[in-house]
């Protein structure tokens, strides 16, 4: 196709904009936040022993890699009864203030955390606040903290009812927030990992199918143990319009633009289109989460390669560049080749850490430059004239620019007289 300049109009540099600045900056985020990194740990599947002092001994390779968030996945017991595959789901809680022997003890929990502490990383936690397994002590002392059917029983997490897309989660129980002692109990099980293993917040799970006023209550009273950083499982507005998160998903991006783009059905076209339709709503202080997979994507949608093709690294440039904090996912960084088992055990292949130079570099670059920090403390996007294949930006805030060009097709392209490779990128 022949190559022909795209112009920013005013009417989409105001909504890029809108991107940052559609509402009153009101809520500061913890200044190691703001130009951070998150790595998302599976330790189950992180190595063949699959357990704390595992991921721990590993500790000074992530420093190396520069990540700033550790992330683990839930390290609770799972439910034996209904348990899905061998092992279970880690979303599948028995006891919120015990840990997964499959991983450890306790202790072991605390010292993976002084560990990372120790090099300079921050620790969030997986929580699953909206059901629990089938054998959790809360089935049988405190049913009426479950939501119940018509016949007064406890049945199990359930999704369009009645319809023909009903959907079950057979291995879990939803909880009812209707119940005051509810609410009580589970921060009370949240605070005990902030005291207890010195957590430095959570990562929520289906975090809007809870009450957001619970949300809201469970951040003031978490901070008041300790600062939290929350990170939504959601895209919900209310979440952080209400101050109870810092931040939520954008599957928006990974969903309608990256994996289109990667399958083929779209290019840099679609990622303008994007870039200029951010949706209304989100305060100026909202983290977006920036991704091109995690342990869902991994397991139920693809792996990289199946999902991106030769697009990924140019993909993943843009999860680094654009406004929001970038999440890796472990194993990416040695270009995680595998589905990982969700139910059995399916460790990491890690070969060679092919890709760890390349993320090393995008991290460091998000550290120098405060153009590129999250929410209200970085700087907005704004597009700069690019052939058709290619997307260009700058983010400028005083002094600091950063540029952005990145070739989403299979074809050279050039942009202000660089050559740039097929799904080829410049940053400068």
């Amino acid at each position: 196709m022949p190559t022909r300049r795209t112009v920013l109009t005013a009417a989409t540099s105001l909504a890029l904009s809108a991107m940052n600045a559609n509402a009153a900056v009101d809520m500061p985020h913890l200044p190691w936040s703001r130009q951070a990194v998150i790595y998302q740990i599976n330790i189950r599947q992180y190595s063949r022993a699959g357990t704390f002092q595992a991921v721990q001994a590993d500790l000074p390779r992530l420093k190396k890699l520069g990540v700033d968030i550790l992330w683990l996945m839930p390290v609770q017991p799972i439910g034996k009864l209904n348990r899905k595959g061998t092992l279970g789901s880690y979303y599948s809680i028995s006891d919120y203030t015990a840990v997964n022997p499959e991983f450890g003890t306790l202790a072991d929990a605390k010292a993976f955390v002084a560990a990372a502490h120790q090099l300079g990383f921050k620790v969030i936690l997986d929580w699953v606040a909206n059901h629990t397994a089938w054998d959790h002590g809360w089935t049988t002392a405190h049913k009426d903290w479950y939501k119940l059917n018509a016949k007064g029983e406890i049945y199990p997490v359930t999704f369009n009812e009645g319809q023909p897309s009903e959907e079950h989660w057979d291995d879990v129980v939803a909880l009812n927030y209707k119940s005051e002692g509810l609410r009580a109990a589970m921060i009370d099980a949240m605070k005990f990992w902030v005291r207890e293993v010195n957590l430095d917040g959570f990562r929520c799970d289906v975090a809007s199918l809870v009450p957001t006023n619970f949300w809201v209550r469970a951040r003031k009273e978490l901070d008041a143990v300790k600062p939290m950083f929350m990170l939504a499982e959601s895209d919900a507005i209310d979440l952080q319009s209400s101050g109870a998160f810092d931040m939520t998903y954008s599957w928006d991006l990974a969903d309608q633009v990256f994996k289109k783009i990667g399958k083929g059905e779209a290019g840099a076209p679609l990622l303008r289109d994007w870039l200029a339709k951010q949706p209304a709503g989100y305060p100026a202080h909202a983290y977006r989460m920036r991704f091109t997979s995690n342990h869902d994507f991994n397991s139920w949608h693809g792996t990289d390669a199946e999902l991106y093709g030769d697009a990924y690294q140019a993909l993943a440039v843009l999860t680094f560049t654009l406004p929001g904090m970038p999440l890796i996912y472990n194993g990416q960084e040695s270009r995680l080749s595998q589905k990982l088992a969700f139910f059995e055990k399916d460790p990491i292949a890690w070969k060679n850490y092919e890709l760890s130079d390349f993320y090393a570099g995008l991290v460091a670059l998000k550290h120098q430059h405060p153009a590129l920090a999250a929410g209200q403390y970085g700087a907005p996007v704004r597009l700069l004239d690019s052939p058709a294949d290619v997307v260009a930006f700058e983010r400028r805030q005083g002094a600091d620019v950063v540029k952005v060009a990145v070739n989403l097709s299979g074809q050279p392209q050039a942009w202000q007289g660089h050559a740039l490779k097929p799904w080829g990128w410049l940053l400068a």
